[in-house]
């Protein structure tokens, strides 16, 4: 393991090759990691809308469901440089036991807790679907609206600009060029595929960590899942620590990383 990145965990890692970490722990513990030594999270927390998970309850109170938001979203300031970065994946709103703006309720949350906001971008997720009720049919009395998008918020500790780091980016013209426009367009990745309730697509990380990290940055994601972020992590020459409360899922992690082409080619070499 990263020797600096070592000094800063509490408990012995669940799995760990060279760069790559995993935790199985509660990210709202504060007493998990020690200093500040991240310099990028991607990640996407339970959305509250009921899935089937093995160690989280997603059917909370609007309020505690925010309540559990704000402790991660602490910790994770904590734990971040001073130019740390957060892209944040967050539905834009909800209609599932009433109307939620969870987009806007979290971003200034975010704001209010001492993330600094920089900008949004807008996920036109290619496959989904939200259409639960019509509300009224053909009528003004009650018709739903529900966008079939979800939100990347970028936030920011201390510092917008990167002045730390090794400097050295892995992003080509093209990707930067198309990146930088806020609205991305990509499909989301299959549950049965992956094996895991909520999966996002290698796409979303891969896009992240290349446009706002340098090469050998700390990525880190609180709710690990299935490990996506991890991998793209790793692929990118960084190196990669996740946190997930369930041990199904690290050992779900575990096994896709193992199986990433490029970090099963360094594991065989040993």
């Amino acid at each position: 393991m990263n020797k600096n990145l070592s000094k800063h965990l509490q408990k012995d890692p669940y799995f760990q090759h060279q760069d790559v970490v995993i935790v199985n722990d509660d990210v709202t513990n504060p007493d998990l990691f020690v200093g500040e030594f991240i310099d990028l999270i991607v990640t996407s927390p339970p959305y509250n809308l009921g899935i089937e998970y093995n160690s989280n309850d997603d059917e909370l109170q609007y309020q505690d469901y925010m309540d559990f938001n704000h402790k991660w979203l602490t910790n994770c300031l904590n734990w971040s440089n001073p130019h740390g970065r957060l892209l944040l994946n967050i539905p834009l709103d909800k209609n599932k036991g009433g109307q939620r703006s969870v987009g806007a309720d979290v971003t200034k949350m975010a704001q209010e807790i001492g993330w600094k906001y920089h900008s949004t971008i807008v996920w036109n997720e290619g496959n989904i679907s939200r259409r639960t009720a019509w509300g009224s049919w053909l009528a003004a009395s009650a018709p739903y609206v529900i966008a079939p998008v979800e939100l990347i918020l970028v936030l920011y500790k201390d510092s917008w600009k990167k002045l730390l780091g090794s400097k050295e980016s892995n992003i080509t013209r093209d990707e930067f060029m198309g990146w930088t426009n806020g609205l991305w367009t990509f499909n989301g990745e299959s549950k049965k595929r992956v094996g895991h309730p909520a999966p996002f697509p290698r796409e979303l990380p891969m896009r992240c960590i290349k446009l706002f990290s340098y090469v050998e940055d700390v990525v880190f994601d609180p709710f690990l899942g299935s490990g996506t972020t991890l991998i793209e992590a790793y692929n990118g020459n960084r190196i990669g620590i996740g946190v997930d409360i369930d041990e199904n899922y690290c050992k779900l992690a575990e096994n896709r990383i193992m199986n990433s082409r490029t970090l099963l080619r360094e594991i065989k070499k040993e």
